[in-house]
């Protein structure tokens, strides 16, 4: 089994109990499939704890305090490494996703999170929750925003998404916003920074209807997908459930638009959008 990534122990509390962790088992003499065994999970389970792909949950820090007598220091740490400003069932996901070396992503309604622009995300966060203050959306708006600074980096992580046309026909806070939103796409595109395709309305049924699909795959540990619904979301590394959602995902990709098909429809949505031709 690969080794675990080394994180910078400063950068984060949730790093800080990775290295901890590691230290500790390294210290017991224990191997990750060990350490794991009492604990009814995966060797790998426990190298993605150390790397900082998942997190560790109080339950889950009082056995390890447990097991590696280290006098309570997971459990009165893990409330600390817990901590994150997205919702409680994407929290994880978006930690796994800001280590992955590639992401494989189908979205059947709204533009994938990392490629919106603020006026989208706005019009996205008001629509999820329309009582919340202004100041509530804008640190939303403010998040969502900072996972996009993922895709500066110039090759890490690749990205590629499939985005049924209803992402594209749908108004998410207007014309004007949608021009903005399709265009920084098809600049990304262009930029050689992403790949898009599109599944046509006209494909009918496809492998994925059921939902969308988050595909992650890390350097040293195994991949995950992660699949989320109104106000829920799983992350699983099972490897038949993983491999289960990369077949729809490949099937997915056959029935879509190829990426210079996909580019020059979304260029052309865009332009209708921005000429006030709103039609499908």
């Amino acid at each position: 089994m690969p080794g675990p990534k080394h994180l910078d122990p400063s950068s984060s509390p949730r790093a800080l109990l990775g290295a901890e962790l590691r230290h500790a088992r390294e210290n017991a003499g224990l191997s990750q499939e060990a350490l794991g065994a009492p604990l009814f999970v995966s060797g790998s389970f426990i190298g993605q704890l150390e790397a900082g792909t998942r997190r560790i949950q109080h339950k889950m820090a009082v056995q390890l305090d447990e097991l590696l007598g280290t006098n309570g220091f997971f459990e009165r740490n893990c409330e600390a490494a817990g901590k994150s400003r997205y919702p409680d069932h994407f929290a994880e996901a978006a930690e796994a996703e800001a280590l992955a070396s590639a992401i494989r992503e189908y979205a059947p309604l709204l533009i994938p999170g990392m490629l919106q622009t603020p006026g989208y995300a706005r019009a996205v966060c008001r629509a999820y929750d329309p009582t919340a203050v202004d100041d509530v959306i804008e640190e939303r708006v403010e998040a969502r925003m900072a996972r996009a600074t993922l895709l500066d980096d110039p090759t890490t992580p690749l990205f590629w998404a499939i985005l049924d046309e209803a992402v594209i026909r749908r108004v998410v806070g207007g014309p004007a916003v949608m021009a903005e939103a399709l265009r920084h796409i098809a600049q990304m595109i262009r930029r050689h920074r992403i790949i898009i395709q599109v599944v046509p309305f006209q494909q009918g049924a496809h492998a994925a209807m059921g939902g969308a699909i988050k595909l992650m795959y890390f350097d040293d540990a195994p991949p995950m997908v992660y699949l989320q619904g109104p106000g829920t979301g799983l992350l699983d590394d099972e490897p038949v459930t993983v491999r289960r959602h990369e077949l729809a995902y490949d099937f997915l990709g056959a029935s879509a638009l190829s990426p210079k098909d996909s580019l020059a429809l979304i260029e052309s949505v865009a332009e209708d959008y921005a000429h006030g031709d709103q039609s499908p």
